[in-house]
């Protein structure tokens, strides 16, 4: 499990297509000696597993299925890219709870400074995303939602799109400063928000008098 609490940005080295698979080799100098293979780490919001780590560098396969349906289709060599690694049990969770499993790719519509006449980090900016129809039953306003592995709060919706409020320090030690309009982003909905809709769904309750009498009232 991972909070969307971004830990570092790492660069793509290289992206090696295979056959059924990519590997991609990383860049990520500031978890040196934290990783060990087989470990699990949030790259754009994907969890994926560390292999042939360096004392600077990890690798980590791509399934098709995971090129398929995520903006780690985008990536070339120098792409930066966010990384978190798992949260450890009795970790204070100061964002929410993200999985690393992403539900779709929206397309980047705006970031724009609130302040256009104030430096870059020292201005909060609004960032829309046009969501996925399959997408849009899990975003409701103030709700939670991972945009590219970052852990952020939903302050209007509209038809198709989302708009988020991002802080000077998230613009800065995120990848959302190297994005552009039309980028691909992963989406990864509040999983709580899914585990309710689908209680609903499949369990729908009603109050009825033989309720009430069965359970004493």
């Amino acid at each position: 499990m991972f909070t969307g609490l971004i830990e570092a940005t790492g660069n793509i080295l290289s992206v090696e297509e295979r056959a059924g698979a990519w590997r991609i080799a990383v860049s990520a100098p500031t978890l040196a000696g934290r990783l060990k293979t087989g470990d699990s780490i949030a790259v754009s919001g994907v969890c994926l597993t560390a292999l042939d780590i360096g004392p600077e560098i990890f690798h980590a396969d791509l399934a098709a299925e995971t090129v398929a349906r995520t903006s780690l289709s985008r990536l070339r060599a120098g792409a930066v890219v966010n990384l978190e690694l798992p949260t450890a049990a009795g970790t204070p969770l100061g964002g929410h709870i993200v999985q690393g499993h992403v539900d779709s790719t929206g397309t980047l519509a705006a970031l724009n400074p609130v302040d256009p006449s104030a430096a870059a980090d020292k201005t909060d900016w609004w960032l829309e995303v046009r969501v996925p129809e399959e997408t849009r039953r899990y975003v409701v306003e103030k709700g939670s939602i991972a945009i590219e592995g970052i852990s952020l709060t939903i302050a209007r919706r509209e038809a198709e799109t989302i708009a988020v409020a991002v802080i000077p320090h998230t613009y800065a030690v995120t990848n959302l400063h190297t994005l552009r309009v039309g980028d691909p982003v992963n989406l990864e909905a509040d999983v709580l928000m899914k585990l309710a809709l689908q209680q609903k769904t499949e369990s729908p309750f009603e109050l009825t008098m033989e309720y009430l009498i069965a359970n004493g009232y």
